[in-house]
């Protein structure tokens, strides 16, 4: 779980997640997400569930799979094989519910979902392992190299 009152007092966002470790590879499989958003009032629910959706997904992939490498004179990862992303079967459950605030100011629905996407995994991870990790992503091997540093 995790949680944010982002900026400056204004959007609410909590996040839990159901995480899968698998200890002999160090993948790290997120099965499902379920996310209550407070954002004030909402214009377009339908737009504001969407970009929540969208950023959620998106930080997921931030957070366990791209990586930028590079060797001493330029940067390595050039393709979909060098800088892996989220796949359609990575993608998990994900559920959402908006609290509509009609008596508050809109505020930021984007960026408030994904500020807390890594800490809520990292939290899983911690939850599942007893180990825990502090720099994204959480690739196989990093979280294989925590497992047996312990």
């Amino acid at each position: 779980m995790a949680y944010v009152h982002y900026k400056f007092n204004e959007t609410y966002v909590a996040i839990g997640m159901e995480v899968a470790v698998d200890r002999a590879s160090g993948a790290v499989k997120v099965q499902r997400i379920a996310c209550a958003h407070d954002c004030g009032l909402m214009i377009n629910p339908d737009a504001v569930r969407a970009q929540v959706e969208g950023n959620i997904l998106q930080t997921l992939s931030r957070s366990l799979f791209e990586e930028v490498t590079f060797d001493r004179s330029r940067v390595t990862s050039l393709d979909w094989s060098s800088y892996p992303i989220l796949t359609f079967p990575d993608v998990p459950e994900v559920v959402i519910d908006l609290i509509d605030r009609p008596t508050e100011k809109p505020w930021g629905a984007g960026e408030p979902s994904a500020a807390i996407v890594p800490a809520a995994i990292s939290n899983a991870i911690f939850d599942a392992t007893g180990v825990r990790l502090r720099s994204v992503p959480f690739t196989p091997a990093k979280v294989k190299a925590a497992l047996q540093a312990t």
